[in-house]
C-alpha cells in the first residue's frame, strides 16, 4: 500500500498544530483539580476526602455527557470540511439541548447524593462535606457543558485555541476564588471543600461566558449564523444522529473510568500502600496519555474534515501517519517512565514501601504505552469517520469482559498464579490495551474498505 509518505511532514505539522492546544486545555483542566486537592490538604484530611470521594461520582458521570456532546466535533469539522457550513449552527444548537436534556439527570444524582455516600459507608467526619460539595458543583453544571458544546464547535472548526486560552484564565482564576472561598477572605466564612466547589463553579461560569462572548464576536465565524436566530426547537431526527455517533462515546468512557475507579477499591483491602502505589501509577500514566489523547482529539478532526472535502485517500494516509506518530511519542514517553521510574514517586509519597512499589508499577506503564497510544489514535480516526457504534463493545469486552475478571484473579487469588496484587490488574491493564489496539486498528481499516461512494453516501446520511 502506497502511503504517500511524502505527505507526513506536513500532515504532521498540522496535526501538532491542533494537538498543542488541545494538550494545554487538558493539562490546565488537570491543573484545577491538583489545585483543589492540594489547597484542600492545607485544611484537613476531611476535606481532601470529602473532595476525593465527590469526584468518584460526579466525573464518571460528566465524562459520560461528555463523551456524547463529543458527537459535534466529527459532525462541525465534516461540514466545514465539505462547505455546508449553513448546516453548522444547526448541529451546534441541537447539541445544546443535548446538554439541558442530560444535565437534568445529573441534577439528579448529585443533589441527591446522601444516598450514595451512604451506600458507600462514606465517614460521618466528612460525608456533609461531600454532600454540600456536589451541590455546589451543581450550580456551575450546566455552564460547563454549554461550555464543552461551544469547545467541540470550535474543535470541528480546526480552532482549539480559544478554548486552550479560557482553560488557562480558568485555572488562574480557580486558585484565587478557592483560597477566598476555601479559607473565608473578605469577610467571608471559611468553606473549606464547601467552597472550592462554589470556586468551580463560578469558573466554570465565566469560561462558559468567555466562550460564548469568543464567537459571537468572531469574524471568521459569522457565515454560520451561530447566533442569527436564537431559539430553535429541538429536532428530533438531528438528535438522534448525533446521540448514536455520541452514545457510544460516552458510554465507552464511562466504563474506562470506572475499571480504574473499581481497580482502586479492589485492592483496598491489600493495604495502604498498595492503593497509593497504585494510585501513583495512575496519576503519571494520566498525565502522560494526555499526549496521545490530544493528538487522537486532534486526528478526528483532521480525519472529518479531509472526509468532508471528499479526498478520502487523503483521509487513510492521514490516518496512517497519525498511528506512526503516536508510535514514536509512545516510545518516547516509554523512555521517559523507564528513565524516571525511581524518582517520580517520590513526587507523591515518602513512605519507602509505597515508593518501591510504585517504581515497579511504572514498568507496566512504560510498557503499555505504545497500546494505549495506539488504541486511543484510532479511536479518534473511528470518530473521525463517525464509525463510533464499536467504540462501546471493544471497551466493554476489553475492559469488563476480559480486564476486570482477570484483574481480579491475578491480583487477589491463586487461581493463576500466586496473587500479584496492584501488579495483576497493571499487566491486565496492558493486556486488554493491546486488544483493544487491535480491534479498533481492525474497524478503521473495515470502514476504510468501503468504495469511496459508498463510504461518502454514508457520512452524508449522517451528517
Amino acid at each position: 500500500m502506497n502511503l504517500q509518505w511524502h505527505r507526513y511532514p506536513q500532515n504532521t505539522k498540522n496535526l501538532f498544530k491542533l494537538a498543542l492546544p488541545i494538550f494545554i486545555s487538558q493539562l490546565a483542566s488537570s491543573g484545577m483539580g491538583f489545585a483543589d486537592i492540594v489547597m484542600a490538604g492545607m485544611i484537613s484530611d476531611n476535606d481532601v476526602s470529602a473532595i476525593a470521594v465527590s469526584n468518584s461520582i460526579y466525573f464518571p458521570l460528566l465524562l459520560f455527557v461528555i463523551g456524547v456532546l463529543n458527537a459535534i466535533t466529527p459532525t462541525v469539522s465534516y461540514l466545514n470540511g465539505s462547505n455546508q457550513r449553513h448546516l453548522i449552527s444547526h448541529q451546534v444548537k441541537q447539541g445544546s439541548w443535548i446538554a439541558l436534556l442530560f444535565s437534568l439527570p445529573l441534577f439528579t444524582v448529585y443533589l441527591g447524593s446522601d444516598w450514595i455516600l451512604q451506600s458507600m459507608d462514606t465517614p460521618a467526619a466528612f460525608a456533609h462535606k461531600a454532600a454540600d460539595y456536589m451541590a455546589m458543583l451543581c450550580i456551575g453544571l450546566l455552564p460547563a457543558l454549554m461550555a464543552v458544546n461551544l469547545r467541540c464547535f470550535n474543535d470541528g472548526l480546526s480552532n482549539p485555541r480559544p478554548a486552550m486560552l479560557i482553560t488557562f484564565f480558568g485555572l488562574l482564576l480557580n486558585i484565587p476564588l478557592n483560597y477566598i472561598f476555601m479559607f473565608g477572605k473578605f469577610g467571608l466564612p471559611a468553606m473549606g471543600a464547601v467552597g472550592c466547589g462554589l470556586a468551580t463553579s463560578i469558573v466554570n461560569w465565566v469560561m462558559f461566558l468567555l466562550i460564548l462572548h469568543y464567537c459571537y464576536r468572531s469574524s471568521s465565524q459569522k457565515d454560520i449564523g451561530l447566533f442569527n436566530r436564537f431559539w430553535e426547537k429541538p429536532n428530533r431526527v438531528t438528535q438522534v444522529k448525533l446521540l448514536k455517533l455520541g452514545l457510544p462515546i460516552g458510554f465507552a468512557l464511562f466504563t474506562e473510568v470506572m475499571l480504574f475507579a473499581t481497580s482502586s477499591l479492589i485492592l483496598s483491602p491489600l493495604g495502604a500502600q498498595v492503593v497509593a502505589s497504585h494510585q501513583v501509577a495512575l496519576q503519571t500514566s494520566s498525565l502522560f496519555f494526555m499526549i496521545p489523547l490530544s493528538v487522537s482529539m486532534a486526528t478526528t478532526i483532521m480525519v472529518g474534515q479531509t472526509l468532508g472535502a471528499k479526498d478520502v485517500q487523503g483521509a487513510k494516509y492521514l490516518t496512517f501517519h497519525a498511528i506512526f506518530t503516536c508510535i514514536l511519542i509512545a516510545f518516547a514517553m516509554a523512555v521517559v517512565i523507564l528513565s524516571l521510574k525511581d524518582w517520580i514517586p517520590h513526587i507523591f509519597t515518602s513512605d519507602p514501601t509505597s515508593i518501591t512499589i510504585a517504581s515497579s508499577l511504572l514498568i507496566f506503564s512504560a510498557i503499555y504505552q505504545i497500546p494505549d497510544s495506539v488504541q486511543s489514535v484510532c479511536n479518534g480516526i473511528l470518530r473521525g469517520y463517525k464509525y463510533t457504534r464499536p467504540i462501546l463493545g471493544v471497551t466493554l469486552i476489553c475492559y469488563w469482559l476480559i480486564g476486570m475478571p482477570l484483574g481480579i484473579v491475578l491480583a487477589r487469588t491463586d487461581w493463576l498464579v500466586m496473587p500479584m496484587a496492584a501488579s495483576g490488574f497493571w499487566l491486565v491493564f496492558c493486556i486488554c490495551l493491546s486488544i483493544a489496539a487491535m480491534f479498533f486498528f481492525y474497524y478503521m481499516r473495515k470502514i476504510q474498505c468501503l468504495s469511496d461512494e459508498d463510504l461518502l453516501a454514508r457520512l452524508e446520511r449522517i451528517k
